[in-house]
């Protein structure tokens, strides 16, 4: 039990560094966005996992792919004179897994695999809802940020009797001090952090080997808490920018995101540890 509580505390640390330093590279400061990462690289080898017999076969293939992985993300942004962004940031960490992966140690290797399913479920879904859908022109992110984030959260803005108008499909203004123009979208969608759970469960599930029923099962409910902590985080900040203006706003829009679904995914994750 004490082992489960350990796996738990350092699971929720894990998960609050992870999408703070995601954000923290798209909208902060890459330099924190960096340290975080590293730091939960290291609490990853301190979970003890009871599947870990499962591990992948070490290989310096592995070595080798995810040091040409790290490279050509970083020369590709140098030639580029590109900044490191969501979607470079996990392909980065995919690419150090893949290097954990190959080494002879244990713990290197758990971190490894762990941190390899984690970077490339979120790749995979950036790659699919973001860049595919835009190239075919798909209009997806639009009409969710409208229809699945603007929309409740103004209509529950407006039962609070705080004046809000939609003037486009991710923009509204709010009638506070002054008017203040507002686009939810980006990262107001919520679905990095929908990515970045569903990539945690899916890798501890793998790695535990839980059955793929109770994995869905968790699944669909890490979604749907997910999306809702999003919408709250939201509301959060439509009631900051009504009471202290868009500065304040912008400070909280920062940092309150991952704290927020780090607690919820911490909640998420302690029903995953339950037998």
């Amino acid at each position: 039990m004490q082992d489960e509580n350990k796996n738990i505390i350092i699971i929720l640390l894990v998960l609050a560094l992870f999408t703070g330093a995601t954000i923290e590279l798209s909208e902060g400061s890459t330099i924190m966005g960096v340290i975080l990462f590293i730091i939960a690289a290291i609490l990853i080898s301190r979970i003890e996992l009871r599947g870990t017999e499962g591990l992948l076969q070490s290989s310096r293939n592995f070595m080798l792919i995810g040091g040409f992985i790290v490279a050509a993300d970083l020369i590709f942004n140098y030639i580029n004179s590109s900044e490191l962004g969501t979607l470079d940031s996990m392909v980065f960490f995919l690419g150090i897994s893949l290097i954990a992966m190959g080494t002879g140690r244990k713990d290197f290797k758990q971190l490894g695999e762990f941190g390899f399913y984690i970077s490339s479920v979120f790749t995979g879904l950036y790659l699919i809802f973001y860049s595919s859908f835009g190239y075919f022109n798909i209009d997806f992110i639009h009409l969710f940020d409208h229809y699945f984030v603007l929309m409740p959260t103004v209509a529950v803005i407006k039962m609070l009797g705080i004046p809000v108008e939609i003037i486009a499909t991710e923009t509204v203004i709010l009638y506070g001090s002054e008017p203040m123009t507002i686009v939810i979208g980006g990262p107001c969608s919520g679905l990095y952090s929908m990515f970045l759970l569903i990539g945690i469960v899916a890798g501890y599930s793998r790695i535990e080997k839980m059955e793929i029923k109770r994995t869905l099962s968790l699944l669909g409910f890490a979604v749907l808490i997910a999306y809702i902590a999003n919408l709250i985080r939201v509301l959060i900040l439509y009631i900051t920018a009504y009471l202290y203006g868009m500065d304040t706003m912008m400070i909280v829009h920062t940092h309150i995101g991952w704290m927020i679904f780090a607690v919820t995914a911490g909640g998420i994750m302690y029903i995953v540890n339950r037998k």
